[in-house]
């Protein structure tokens, strides 16, 4: 039987929640990451566990037919792939950073500066595009640390929180690129899993939308309806139940994450009560 052959991270910030992801799709991996293949026990698909890095190049040469990872390592590795899923998690962002004390007063800073990195290729192309000439150190692993050594003047490197730049004296003064998990793959694959590869962006989606949203209910006199009803627009408008009590009605619908408390604000000054949140576990639209 056919099945489609998912590249993921064997260990590292996109493991746990490319796992999670695939799991929640109704997907049961069987054997975990304790072997480099797991399949699947109720879908067409197999699983096979690599080094973050490697990915784009599996997925490339064609011994995995898609894979889920960062968009900073897809951007460097440069394969002829495309994305085929913004995922949403993992976020992060590629920066230069300086030495706390330096004075930073724009790009221009980086002429001639030693720059450690273990993105070369994209830091080239940043550096190209803004006409600066800077000596790049390529480094596997503990970039931070090249300033204090005296091996760079500046890093250009992953940040999220930005703790391990403060950590080493450094501070963030240029970012360059966004990233976060993205489903890539080439466009080679067979009517079969091209099909194996839409029934799974379906279950995907599904999920994606239900971690972006929350469901509200709450009760509200009836001549505030229309009023609330215009904040709450739903998938397509609220769920409009009478309630026992006369003049008052039950409001149900959708709330995206992003919009959430701004939301809730304004039912509650449009006279909403006993508002409850509830998350979705799937939402098909």
């Amino acid at each position: 039987m056919c099945s489609l052959k998912i590249a993921l991270q064997k260990s590292g910030r996109l493991s746990e929640k490319s796992i999670d992801l695939i799991t929640e799709a109704g997907i049961n991996i069987m054997n975990g990451t304790r072997k480099l293949v797991s399949r699947a026990s109720n879908f067409p698909v197999e699983i096979m566990y690599l080094r973050d890095d490697d990915i784009p190049q599996y997925v490339y040469d064609g011994v995995a037919d898609i894979g889920i990872v960062g968009e900073n390592v897809f951007r460097e590795k440069n394969k002829t792939l495309r994305i085929i899923e913004r995922l949403g998690f993992a976020r992060c962002r590629l920066s230069l950073a300086v030495e706390k004390q330096s004075r930073y007063t724009g790009i221009q800073f980086f002429e001639g500066k030693r720059i450690a990195t273990s993105y070369p290729n994209i830091l080239d192309s940043f550096l190209k595009e803004n006409g600066i000439r800077a000596e790049i150190h390529e480094i596997n692993g503990s970039v931070e640390i090249a300033p204090g050594i005296g091996l760079a003047d500046a890093i250009f490197d992953v940040v999220s929180t930005g703790s391990t730049l403060i950590s080493n004296g450094l501070k963030e003064v240029e970012t360059v690129m966004r990233s976060e998990a993205v489903l890539v793959g080439g466009n080679g694959l067979t009517e079969a899993k091209r099909e194996i590869l839409s029934a799974l962006l379906f279950r995907i989606r599904a999920v994606q939308k239900a971690r972006d949203n929350k469901y509200i209910l709450l009760n509200a006199p009836n001549e505030k309806l229309d009023e609330i009803a215009g904040i709450l627009p739903g998938m397509k408008s609220p769920t409009v139940m009478p309630l026992a009590m006369e003049g008052w009605s039950s409001v149900h619908s959708v709330v995206n994450e992003n919009q959430f408390w701004e939301v809730i604000n304004k039912l509650k000054e449009a006279g909403a009560q006993g508002i409850l949140v509830i998350p979705i576990e799937k939402m098909i639209v």
